[in-house]
């Protein structure tokens, strides 16, 4: 899963988007039961920076590949791919290497909504390649939530070996396990097997 996640992201092989995204949308198909039958799907942006430099965004390519997986299997789903709703208003270093208190840091303020009203009492499914603390995706969330985003899920391909922890004597968010595996936010399922995609609910 790692390697076909840096082709894609770091080597540019786009087609490894293909299957990769159809593999989160088995993962997002797992919610199907539970979820209401509209949601936005919201891909993790880049800043238009990076964006321009890499030629495209993995989070939005696995995005769309996963909503055309969703509507062979569930075509009662209405899914809908919202890429633009959230902005990336300033380019942030790559996580890769900092703390878990440098990487809340640096995606601080990172991200805006660009319009709350297409987002306010919307069910949101978050997109995004990989996460290690989750920083990232709970930044994201968060501005969601705040613009009045109903629920906020995140669907993630994969994780990498790293330990974070929530506010003192919470539950772990994510707890230090292999690739692939997370512990769902606040709840007792258990982590996915080695190198699935993975769902959670965000609640801050």
């Amino acid at each position: 899963m790692r390697d076909a996640i840096h082709a894609l992201k770091y080597d540019g092989l786009i087609p490894a988007a293909r299957r990769l995204g159809r593999m989160l949308g088995q993962a997002i198909a797992e919610l199907s039961a539970d979820a209401p039958t509209e949601l936005l799907v919201i891909p993790v942006p880049l800043h238009r920076s990076k964006s321009t430099h890499r030629g495209f965004n993995q989070a939005r390519l696995l995005a769309s590949h996963a909503l055309a997986q969703l509507r062979e299997t569930h075509p009662g789903w209405d899914l809908t791919l919202a890429s633009s709703t959230v902005v990336r208003q300033r380019a942030t270093k790559t996580q890769a290497g900092l703390t878990p208190r440098q990487r809340r840091q640096n995606v601080r303020g990172a991200f805006v909504v660009a319009d709350p009203q297409a987002v306010k009492d919307r069910n949101v499914i978050l997109v995004d390649d990989i996460m290690t603390t989750g920083a990232t995706v709970r930044s994201v969330a968060q501005v969601l939530l705040r613009a009045g985003a109903s629920k906020v899920w995140v669907a993630t391909l994969a994780r990498a070996h790293h330990e974070f922890r929530n506010r003192p004597g919470s539950k772990p968010v994510y707890s230090s396990q292999d690739m692939g595996k997370a512990a769902e936010i606040d709840s007792g399922r258990e982590p996915s097997p080695d190198g699935q995609p993975e769902m959670w609910q965000a609640s801050f």
